[in-house]
């Protein structure tokens, strides 16, 4: 039964890690400036943070000054103050655990030092951590893969204990196996890890001094081809909202992470930047439609119409097809002249005279005047002066009337649809009729032979008697 146990121990550590508290940092870790932290929700005291170094050191020369802290709560208080030791644009990993089991309060992101006050390490000395610890293959994790984590026995105090740290994610305890002892490596112990691949996983040692006295190494996992190991239960780097609250991610302070210690988190600032877009996503849309509406608008109200001097009247024509009132020609009048003429130009006792405009001679019934009749070509009459005036019969005298100039008044046609051409004229058709017979006249009934020989004979003496006659 032992076998089929050891899976079910083995993940015993990994089972409880869904915290019931969380953790929050109350001001901006900087430089040699306190942090402070205050705890959310209900733990079980005493608590205590673990700060780990993430990622290379600003320093020059790749010093390293920064080490692992543990701080502790006071009794039962549920909050702490403490200097960080730890450079500007530096990054670290805050892991918060009560009475229960390490990490239990959640993990943070990747942590962001600011700028801030001097003098709380020594940037010229590399710090060293009591003990140091390995791992074969050296450097390297394989998801369900059996590694071998080994220490120098003689450097440690106690029995070490080791934490895996998944930032941003969930932090547990590591298991130890038997441990053994083997020439070149040390004593140490072999475990396969229960991490996904790609997992970025931070490995905390510590002995009897404290969490972290072994310091800690990064590492990446590895894809083995086997995932027997992993479960429901396996830990994660995304089980949720990281842990810590609001603080700065980017050495810039530019990036905040806003997660927060719980599950039930809301990332209010997620919420008012989709509100605000899509208002103004809304707004965008309704200016484009109502753009594009009054464009349409427009175009119909300013629409081309063909040009149509005698049809597009605004529809205060006649409506018949005649032009409108202010198309249509009058006739151009003189006014009566003082002194009338008795005749027209050119006219002489019992004649007409001859009216050029009309082509035909001009009725003799007219009225005296100076004025004689002519015709447009569209059949208007005008009114135009003769070329010369008869001398009055008047008794009185009276001045010599004005001589006027031939006036024609011809109407143009200025629209409309042109009438269609006549039709040809077509060739007239022969109709072949056959005769009728009605015009036949009939001989007259010939005499005897008797008769016509003695007229014959007569006629032929008749004839020639005249002819004898003629001759003599």
């Amino acid at each position: 039964m032992a076998p089929r146990l050891r899976p079910l121990l083995a993940a015993v550590p990994y089972a409880a890690l869904a915290a019931a508290y969380s953790f929050n940092f109350k001001n901006t870790p900087r430089q040699c400036q306190n942090l402070e932290i205050g705890i959310t929700g209900s733990g079980k005291p005493p608590y205590s943070v673990l700060i780990i170094p993430f990622g290379p050191t600003p320093l020059p020369n790749s010093i390293e000054a920064r080490r692992i802290t543990d701080v502790s709560f006071n009794g039962t208080e549920s909050s702490v103050s403490f200097q960080l030791k730890f450079p500007e644009n530096s990054q670290f990993v805050a892991v918060v655990s009560d009475s229960t089991g390490f990490g239990s309060g959640g993990t943070s992101a990747v942590v962001t030092v600011l700028s801030g006050d001097d003098g709380c390490f020594d940037s010229t000395k590399t710090v060293q951590p009591p003990f140091l610890f390995h791992t074969t293959p050296d450097h390297l994790l394989v998801t369900c893969t059996s590694s071998r984590i080994w220490w120098d026995n003689s450097t440690v105090q106690g029995t070490p204990s080791f934490q895996g740290v998944i930032p941003g994610g969930q932090s547990f305890s590591i298991p130890e196996g038997p441990l053994s002892d083997i020439v070149g490596q040390g004593t140490g112990f072999s475990w396969s890890p229960p991490v996904r691949v790609g997992t970025v996983l931070l490995l905390v040692g510590g002995d009897d001094r404290g969490l972290g006295t072994g310091g800690s190494n990064t590492y990446t996992m590895q894809d083995g081809n086997v995932y027997s190991c992993l479960n429901n239960t396996s830990p994660s780097s995304t089980p949720g909202s990281p842990a810590g609250g609001s603080y700065p991610t980017s050495t810039d302070g530019s990036g905040v992470n806003l997660g927060s210690g719980g599950g039930s988190h809301v990332d209010v600032g997620a919420i008012v930047g989709g509100v605000i877009g899509g208002v103004v996503g809304a707004i965008a849309l309704a200016l484009v439609i109502l753009f594009a509406v009054r464009r349409q608008r427009f175009k119909q109200g300013t629409k081309e119409r063909p040009v149509d001097l005698l049809q597009d009247q605004d529809n205060d024509g006649p409506g018949d097809g005649r032009p409108p009132e202010y198309y249509r020609p009058e006739p151009f009048v003189l006014p009566d002249p003082t002194v009338a003429s008795t005749t027209l130009e050119g006219s002489v006792a019992g004649t007409a005279p001859y009216a050029p405009g009309l082509g035909t001679r001009a009725s003799t019934d007219h009225r005296q005047s100076y004025l004689s009749t002519s015709t447009s070509e569209t059949g208007l009459t005008g009114l135009r002066p003769p070329a010369s005036s008869a001398p009055s019969t008047s008794t009185r005298k009276s001045p010599m009337p004005p001589s006027f100039r031939p006036v024609n008044i011809i109407q143009h046609d200025d629209a409309g649809p042109s009438e269609p051409p006549p039709p040809p004229e077509e060739e007239p058709e022969t109709i072949e009729l056959p005769p009728a017979y009605t015009n036949i006249r009939r001989d007259a009934p010939r005499p005897s032979q008797e008769g016509e020989q003695g007229e014959g004979v007569a006629g032929s003496s008749g004839a020639t008697t005249q002819a004898t006659a003629a001759q003599a």
